[in-house]
């Protein structure tokens, strides 16, 4: 086996500076839904880069959309799709929904470059449309998602 077989070239990796646009746009959006949120970005590693808390936001939220990030980020799709997926298989929703961290409520998106998971998105605080609609706003500010029309 030669030596270049074992290694890769680095992947795109989404920086601090749009893991901030990210969030402050996810935050945008929730100010004018008239709602307060909270909005995480992770990294592909599900190391938190960003994170922002709106006054007034419910304090359990937090830790929802730092996971809903994580969880978007480690399976690389949307967390509304987790039931679907799950479907009537009733050990795997007994199964997963207890693993720490998977959050199976909408509101954390991947962060998706050419097919590649970077990271992920999540906001909580609002109903699951409305966190949806700000996660989606963050990835319209990334250039990641054609504009969004709601809200």
């Amino acid at each position: 086996m030669k030596s270049e077989e074992l290694y890769t070239d680095e992947i795109a990796t989404l920086s601090w500076v749009g893991a901030s646009l990210a969030v402050e746009s996810a935050l945008s959006r929730a100010e004018r839904l008239g709602i307060k949120v909270n909005a995480a970005v992770v990294d592909r590693n599900g190391n938190t880069l960003a994170y922002l808390r709106m006054s007034g936001a419910f304090l359990h939220s937090e830790g929802l959309a730092i996971d809903k990030a994580y969880t978007a980020a480690s399976f690389g799709f949307a967390t509304r799709e987790w039931m679907d997926k799950i479907g009537d298989d009733a050990r795997l929703r007994i199964g997963l929904t207890s693993r720490p961290r998977l959050v199976v409520l909408g509101g954390g998106v991947p962060i998706l470059l050419d097919g590649v998971c970077m990271g992920g998105i999540g906001v909580s605080g609002g109903s699951e449309e409305q966190d949806e609609i700000c996660a989606n706003a963050a990835l319209e500010a990334l250039g990641l998602l054609p504009m969004v029309t709601s809200a």
